[in-house]
């Protein structure tokens, strides 16, 4: 089979990440105002929520208040309590504290609404980019890793904003909010509570700088790790014939440990925090409570007022620990965005064109196409080929000659780096790349099938087609017998890639699907090679209805297949060495000649 492939981003296989050495993440400010861009389309829940936070945290700021109200009602002289008083304190406090937490309830499944539509937007446009990205993207990542970015990081940023959001409105207005009432209550006693902020500040910078690096590492390692195991799950195969399985557990062992090893790291880094703030934050309340203390045996303050100012002091503190504790989900949500981002700032598949023509004949031109997948190494060398609508075209040669090469810039996977490639004399940089495909047939060799019906699997190649001409595109194809002996006929399930149906049984499926889809242009890419000699009997038969009237370009290495073929060309280092029928290339008694007489196979 020649397939010319673009040179992989991760040479020695799943080793490297996407983000470069250690995962660092890169741009953590930019990362916060985009995804901030998709939370402000909804603005009017944001709102809401906003408002549900500054109410429950405002009336929780009135419990400390009262509090010290009632202490000072039991503390009015000797035995002087005022149970009036209390009760109408304890019944306000009951009242704060439902309402408060009514609204906290209705913020939180507000929010949840809110970060569930959000990541589901992320996931629409990042599958929707995954969409206009060009193929050699796809050559050069391992697809588990793709996979991760939209599964696991997208996940992390729900749990991110889910948690996060509402804890830092909740934060920001508590810390002013006690912040305020702390120097209304007592100017001196607030000074003495906000020595300890530097401190705090200070130790959760430091101990940032290593948490960012950290989950940024444990975010790419986790796409490395699923990114093989996907690989080595559709490869099962491999593995069991060549008995490497001790191999794959031995490199998914160390891709594992590499995994726990930086988790560990960034789990050790980040939970340093909270200790650290809540010994800071127990001095600084040691502090106080002294100081108070003090005060209150001079007679400067009651003592209701100091059990105010001391919860307060930890209503002001609390919001900065919970907010080091959400710190780690913070670092780990943001190093997800970036990675989800990443892919979004890829450059998207060279622009379509306008040109839409209403019918295509099926005659193909090359022009002095040259190409290749890495700069300064050519694939193809001034290629230069014309087929008439209806002709049959065979492309022949050794693996690795170029063949592939020029189907995938017929139906422009790739772009040319110099000449020109002409449909019906029309530039194909210069039609819509969705009429350039509807006109393409493709039949490969590995036959795809989608984990769906046979039915839905033929209407593939024309969505808009009726069940009687999915029928009728089996029937041409010679599928028709066996879909009929299967346990629910067209309405079977078929296994991821069909994997219950036969070699031939999967390829006359493809056929199948692209008689339906009735191109202009057939490509035919080796699509016998996989089966034996009686099954390609009946795939012969199928494709040679599938051929009558249409351009076909048939890649090929059973002399069978190309012998009838308008023109034969020999292709070899990425040029053609030879062209002509099959009787007159061996009478010329060259290169497609001994490719003929060796062993009768020509790639």
């Amino acid at each position: 089979m020649s397939r010319q492939r673009p040179p992989l981003g991760f040479r020695g296989g799943r080793h490297r990440g996407l983000l470069g050495p250690g995962g660092k993440a890169r741009d953590f400010k930019g990362t916060f105002r985009r995804l901030w861009f998709f939370l402000g389309k909804q603005k009017r829940e944001l709102i809401v929520v906003f408002l549900l936070v500054l109410t429950s945290s405002a009336l929780s700021l009135m419990g400390p208040y009262f509090i010290g109200r009632g202490i000072d009602a039991m503390a009015g002289g000797r035995g002087a309590v005022d149970f009036q008083r209390l009760w109408q304190i304890a019944l306000s406090l009951l009242l704060i504290y439902s309402i408060s937490a009514l609204f906290t309830w209705l913020q939180t499944y507000l929010m949840a609404a809110v970060s569930q539509n959000t990541v589901r937007q992320l996931r629409e446009e990042l599958f929707a980019k995954l969409q206009t990205l060009p193929l050699v993207y796809f050559d050069a990542r391992p697809h588990g890793e793709l996979m991760s970015r939209l599964t696991n990081d997208v996940e992390v940023i729900n749990n991110t904003l889910n948690q996060s959001i509402t804890q830092f409105f909740s934060s920001t207005i508590t810390v002013l909010g006690s912040l305020g009432m702390m120097i209304w209550l007592s100017p001196l006693l607030t000074g003495l509570s906000l020595v300890s902020i530097p401190l705090g500040i200070f130790l959760t910078a430091k101990i940032a700088a290593h948490t960012r690096k950290y989950f940024g590492a444990q975010q790419t390692q986790l796409g490395q790790l699923n990114g093989y195991i996907e690989e080595t799950i559709t490869g099962q195969r491999i593995v069991k014939a060549f008995s490497r399985e001790r191999r794959a557990q031995e490199e998914f062992d160390q891709l594992n440990n590499n995994l726990r090893d930086v988790g560990i790291r960034a789990q050790i880094f980040s939970g340093l925090i909270p200790p650290l703030m809540l010994v800071v934050n127990n001095l600084s309340f040691a502090l106080v409570a002294g100081s108070g203390g003090w005060l209150a045996i001079k007679g400067s303050l009651s003592v209701g007022v100091i059990a105010s100012f001391l919860n307060y002091s930890r209503q002001f503190a609390r919001p900065i620990n919970e907010l080091a504790n959400q710190f780690n989900l913070i670092q780990s949500g943001l190093a997800g965005a970036e990675r989800v981002f990443e892919i979004m700032d890829e450059e998207a598949e060279a622009k379509d064109g306008a040109h839409r023509p209403d019918t295509i004949l099926g005659e193909v031109e090359f022009r002095d196409v040259s190409f290749g997948y890495r700069a300064g190494e050519p694939v193809l060398k001034k290629i230069n080929l014309q087929a008439r609508p209806g002709q049959r075209i065979a492309l022949v040669g050794p693996t690795g000659a170029g063949k592939t090469t020029i189907i995938n810039l017929l139906t422009r996977f790739y772009e040319v780096d110099t000449g020109s490639i002409l449909l019906d004399g029309q530039e194909i940089k210069t039609m819509s790349k969705d009429r350039l495909r509807e006109s393409l047939g493709v039949v490969l060799q590995d036959a795809y099938l989608f984990s769906d019906t046979v039915r839905e699997n033929i209407r593939y190649g024309r969505l808009a087609a009726s069940d009687e001409q999915v029928e009728e595109a089996a029937k041409m194809a010679n599928a028709h017998g066996f879909i009929q002996r299967l346990p629910q006929g067209y309405d079977t399930i078929l296994s991821e890639e069909g994997g219950n149906l036969s070699q031939g049984q999967r390829q006359l499926l493809t056929i199948a699907r692209a008689i339906l889809a009735d191109p202009a242009i057939l490509i035919l890419d080796e699509a016998t090679s996989s089966v034996d000699t009686r099954t390609e009997m009946h795939l012969q038969e199928a494709m040679e209805k599938l051929m009558q009237g249409r351009t076909s370009f048939i890649i090929a290495h059973r002399l069978s297949t190309i012998r009838d073929a308008d023109e034969i060309l020999v292709i070899n280092h990425g040029e053609i060495i030879e062209r002509g029928t099959h009787d007159e290339l061996l009478e010329a008694r060259g290169f497609y000649h001994n490719l003929a007489t060796t062993n009768q196979a020509l790639a």
